[in-house]
């Protein structure tokens, strides 16, 4: 299962939110291509130190000035946790990047990593400084709880994950289509059923065959976001945690409840 989350943030900025000033590709590429350079200014490299080094773990997304949105599963207690802004390539200094540390790192309290079906998988970072926007670093736009996409809805998903089972790390952001599926499908008994809230969004799979390639399914343990272009050229955001095929199978992925979450965000930003 996938784990879409959405959550209400609410944004004050001159840039405004999803709104990247370099166009991201459209292209109707299923198989997953490098994103245009930039184009997804609010994707975050979640970085853990290692040693002397630091290594890519999870992506994320800037929801605010100095706060970011990832996942619970991606934070273990006793590391040390830096954010990354403004990448593209992660093996190459680029400019307008920027590393900043983790001032505070907040996860669900609901959250059990023995139970993940349960949901919550849900963590936030308040930065150590908050990012200066530009044409590389902005802040995500997330739809408010009750967002409704309509079948077949262009979204992208993003990420530096493995472009194959087991395979080797892209250093370039990836972007791939996987279009939103809406409740009747997705609850339908032959695909989740029961199992779907009608408060929880669906996108990708098309019932067929699953490939774990960045085509259908990206199959890795990073964290992944799904943004989806409005009729105001904005781009929302929903977030990609988990992942689980069904043997032979390509379903659409599961989003999280999003009421709850945005109560989560709104008492984390709230205590600072």
């Amino acid at each position: 299962m996938f784990t879409l989350i959405l959550a209400s943030v609410l944004i004050a900025s001159a840039f405004g939110c999803g709104k990247p000033p370099i166009e991201p590709l459209s292209s109707r590429v299923v198989n997953g291509e490098e994103a245009r350079p930039h184009s997804w200014p609010w994707q975050i490299s979640l970085q853990y130190q290692s040693g002397s080094s630091w290594r890519h773990t999870c992506g994320g997304s800037i929801i605010a000035e100095n706060w970011v949105m990832t996942a619970a599963h991606c934070i273990s207690s006793g590391r040390n946790y830096r954010v990354h802004v403004g990448k593209h390539d992660l093996s190459v200094s680029e400019d307008g990047s920027k590393t900043i540390s983790a001032q505070k790192i907040i996860v669900h309290e609901k959250w059990n990593s023995l139970f993940v079906a349960l949901g919550n998988d849900i963590a936030l970072i308040k930065l150590s400084e908050p990012v200066t926007l530009s044409d590389t670093v902005q802040l995500g736009c997330v739809p408010p709880a009750g967002s409704i996409l309509e079948n077949n809805y262009p979204c992208y998903i993003t990420g530096w994950g493995r472009l194959s089972t087991g395979g080797p790390l892209p250093e370039k952001l990836q972007q791939a289509l996987m279009p939103a599926v809406d409740h009747a499908t997705c609850s339908r008994s032959d695909w989740w059923g029961s199992s779907v809230k009608e408060t929880m969004v669906c996108a990708g799979g098309d019932g067929i065959v699953a490939g774990c390639n960045v085509s259908k399914v990206i199959l890795s343990a990073f964290i992944y976001k799904l943004s989806c272009a409005t009729s105001f050229f904005k781009h929302l955001l929903a977030y990609i945690y988990s992942v689980t095929l069904i043997s032979g199978k390509n379903f659409p992925k599961i989003s999280g409840d999003c009421e709850c979450n945005n109560d989560f965000i709104q008492q984390c930003q709230h205590n600072k």
